[in-house]
């Protein structure tokens, strides 16, 4: 898998939780919004790109998609806290959860493919 694939895929994660997050509390899809509500998972996701060097092999599960996953929701807390916006533990679970199964979720997919594919 080309690593633009990868990125394209974490970020359609990480834009369907905040979207689908903002419309379940009536908060609405204004862009500033949006983008107030994302950029703490999205500077997370970078950060998680970078640690694990992501763009060699994007769609591996272990150890690229865990430490993906763990370091988008662990930075991506820290940072709403610390900008003001706040983190609640039911957050934090509903955070967790979603974008472990979609982070991971796609990752999985994909190896199941490359698996049943002829090389």
């Amino acid at each position: 898998m080309r690593p633009v694939t990868g990125v394209v895929l974490d970020l359609c994660c990480v834009g369907a939780f905040v979207a689908i997050g903002r419309a379940s509390h009536s908060e609405g899809d204004a862009l500033p919004g949006l983008a107030r509500t994302a950029w703490p998972f999205l500077a997370g996701l970078a950060i998680g790109w970078l640690c694990t060097r992501a763009w060699r092999r994007p769609a591996t599960l272990v150890p690229t998609g865990l430490v993906v996953w763990i370091t988008t929701v662990a930075l991506g807390m820290v940072l709403r806290v610390v900008s003001g916006q706040g983190a609640s533990a039911a957050f934090i679970g509903v955070t967790l959860a979603f974008l472990g199964l979609f982070l991971l979720g796609w990752r999985l997919v994909a190896s199941r493919f490359a698996a049943s594919s002829p090389r």
